[in-house]
Formats: structure tokens, sequence, C-alpha cells
């Protein structure tokens, strides 16, 4: 599928050849307006910023309807270029459904793509399957054959959809780290190939710990960033961290980074640093399209600046319908 400029995302005409006065600000919240995006999950490659999110197209009072992975990328946080798929759940074939969240990285000149499904019967619930390519926009191809991470592998847990939301991070000395779950977090190194673990699965659980973790590296600090939800108090997740002093902990928790999404039950935290910014992407369900409404199965992608403490913690993040549209903090 072609590239297509969707800046302004869906605009209105009005009869005289002028814009519709509703018409979104590039680069403001949600990003994209012409369908419904969830779980962002940014990438940058040298002047360029990808954006891979998943693909809501829930009808009416479904709550999931969720089968393929896009890829959005921008050059300056205002416009972005849409690059249509870049992989169906089908794709896996021994996965069933449920194009969940996502995670692309770059190593050794080709990009891997972890992704969360519902394997078939074989091995019943979610699970993380891994695909491969040669370019950031795909296509891409099951890397594997088979489930990176099954249910089976994690008998600790509480539920079949454990196996959710991979996140993977490169550390300096070369090794690649996945972390996953919900309501148990996980993480493992993974081996050389990008296809195997390399080693023992070890729980990481931070308070409240949902879903959505996210794994990234600022200075000599590692972060864990991830959908929080204090069932005895919320019913929305909002979004918590934890740091560390090496990717195997041990994990301080530092509390809230930002609330819930408006009108959505979920988040899914994604950070990322560009051009000397650090940056924080979200979704909401605040995006209507047609007589669809934005709700738990249409959710909306967002971003907002990031910003840190001399001491490294994260300072709390409003959201807004600005986004990076607004000046940049100092």
């Amino acid at each position: 599928m072609g590239c297509r400029r969707i800046g302004l995302g869906a605009l209105a005409l009005l009869a005289s050849g002028t814009m519709a006065a509703s018409a979104p600000v590039p680069g403001s919240n949600p990003l994209f307006h012409d369908r419904f995006t969830a779980d962002p999950a940014p990438l940058v490659v040298g002047d360029r910023l990808y954006l891979y999110v998943g693909h809501d197209e829930a009808q009416r009072d479904e709550m999931f309807n969720m089968k393929e992975w896009l890829v959005y990328s921008t050059t300056d946080m205002r416009h972005w270029t849409a690059h249509g798929p870049i992989m169906n759940v089908k794709d896996f074939k021994w996965a069933k459904q449920d194009a969940w969240a996502s995670q692309a990285i770059r190593k050794n000149g080709r990009y891997w793509f972890y992704a969360a499904v519902e394997h078939d019967s074989t091995h019943p619930g979610k699970a993380i399957a891994v695909a491969v390519s040669d370019k950031p926009t795909g296509p891409f191809v099951d890397a594997k054959g088979s489930a990176l991470i099954t249910n089976e592998m994690t008998p600790k847990g509480t539920h079949s959809w454990e196996d959710i939301d991979p996140t993977v991070l490169t550390d300096d000395d070369g090794t690649t780290w996945i972390a996953w779950g919900n309501r148990q977090c996980y993480i493992a190194k993974l081996k050389p190939n990008m296809i195997e673990l390399d080693g023992p699965i070890t729980e990481i659980t931070p308070p409240h710990f949902e879903e959505g973790p996210w794994l990234h590296k600022r200075g000599k600090l590692y972060y864990l960033t991830y959908a929080s939800l204090d069932r005895s108090k919320h019913r929305d997740e909002k979004v918590s961290y934890a740091t560390a002093p090496t990717i195997r902990g041990p994990w301080t928790y530092r509390g809230e980074l930002t609330g819930s999404g408006k009108y959505s039950f979920t988040i899914h935290p994604g950070i990322v640093e560009f051009k000397k910014r650090w940056y924080l992407f979200l979704h909401n369900a605040t995006l209507a399209i047609g007589d669809l409404n934005g709700a738990i199965g249409r959710r909306a992608v967002t971003v907002e600046y990031l910003r840190y403490n001399p001491d490294g913690t994260m300072r709390p993040v409003v959201q807004t319908e600005a986004g990076v549209t607004a000046p940049a903090p100092k």
C-alpha cells in the first residue's frame, strides 16, 4: 500500500472551498483521525520517528476487534505519513486472532517486531509473536514459525491473557531484553538471534501493575513504565513507573506519571527521545468517526512532551488536546 500524507486528519470542506473550522491542528491530540488506533510504540531511525499501533475496528457494542498492525512516521512531530498495515494476525499461522500491543526495534540491520496475539488450541491463551523485516515499514514476516512465549511458560500466572504487551530494549552491552505481562510483569533476555529466550523468565511485578510495560534507558537509569490500576480505588488505568540501576533490578516504584486517558479504561505508554526531546505516547477514547464514538475498543493515539528531574525521575504529565503543538516546556 502506498504512503499518504494525513497531517490534518480527515478534513471537511465548506461549499466555498475553505477549510472547516473544526479541522484539527497538525500534531494535536489525537494524532490520527481516519481510523481508531491504540497501544503506540515509537521507534527512531535516523531523522524519522516510526509509530507502530494496533488498529481498533470494534463496531457498536464490541469490546475489541483488532486484526492488523499499522505504522506511521514523522520527521517533525506535526505531520505524519501513513504507511498502511505492516502485518495481519493471520500472518502468524499458529495464531487465531487479536493483533494486540506490539513494539519494533532495530538490531543487526534488521527490524524485529514483537506482538501479542491469541494462540490456537495447541497452546491456549495469549502469546508473544516475533516477526522480522529489512525495513521499518515492512512487510514483516513470522521470524520463528511459532510463538516466542506461550501461556504455559508462565505457570505462576493467574489467567490466560497474562502473556501480552511485549516491550524490548537493547542494552549498552548489546544484549536485548523483553518484558511483558498482565497483572504479573515478566522479563527475560533474548538470544542474539532475537527469536529465542536466553535464560529464565523472571517476575518483576511493580505496585499496581496491570499491563502495557515499556522499557527505556536514560543515562545510567533504567525505566519500567506501565499501565497501573489500584483496583481498590479506581476503575480506569493510569500510568505509573519504576526505576532501577540495572536491567535486572532492583526496581524502585516512583508513583504515577499521568492519569487515565479520557473516556478510556485502558492506557498504554510508549517513550522515546527524538531530536533531543523526550515524548510520551498514550491513547484515549476521544475520537469519533462517523457514527462510532470512542470506546474501550475504539481508541485514539496521543502524544505529550516528557521531562525529567535532575535526579532522573520523570515529571508528572498532564494530558492535553494541544499535545506537542503547544510550546515545548523548558
